[in-house]
């Protein structure tokens, strides 16, 4: 196979196919193959990159990850999060993980503390319970401002 850039799905797959015959062979470093397939394994990472791109998995993605990987539920979490509603705030992305959090996850369960770090907290859900907050915030103001409008009048 000829060295070049790789720029279509065809010219990824020929050189995937290449790779596996110059893995077959294993070649020694230095040899005519063993640059071929150190060329080619160049070529075909950067060219994943631009065309595979995975996006970096949130913090309760990490935690439910490792959780599937356990067979654990989310009580299982209390120890680590410090309450089972802390766990359910967390995993339905409501309350952010705090560094005591984040740090008896890493130590007791194993999770990667770049998985814990990293990536926004996206929510599952709309936050839909913050409108009704602001609604319920309001409405209580307009209260407040009638009483003591009539407290002056009276």
């Amino acid at each position: 196979m000829e060295l070049r850039m790789l720029r279509t799905k065809k010219d990824h797959a020929q050189a995937l196919a290449e790779v596996e015959r110059l893995v077959a062979l294993d070649p020694a470093r230095g040899t005519p193959d063993g640059d071929a397939l150190e060329v080619l394994s160049i070529l075909v990472e950067r060219y994943e990159k631009e065309h595979f791109s995975i996006d970096a998995s949130t913090p309760v993605e990490a935690i439910e990850f490792r959780m599937d990987q356990m067979g654990l539920r989310q009580a299982d979490l209390v120890p680590y999060l410090g309450s089972r509603s802390r766990a359910s705030e967390v995993l339905s992305g409501k309350r952010a993980l705090t560094v005591g959090m984040i740090r008896a996850l890493h130590d007791g369960l194993g999770i990667p503390l770049e998985a814990l770090v990293g990536g926004e907290a996206r929510r599952r859900k709309p936050a839909k319970k913050q409108a009704s907050v602001k609604r319920k915030a309001a409405a209580t103001r307009k209260k407040a401002a009638r009483r003591k409008g009539a407290q002056g009048r009276g």
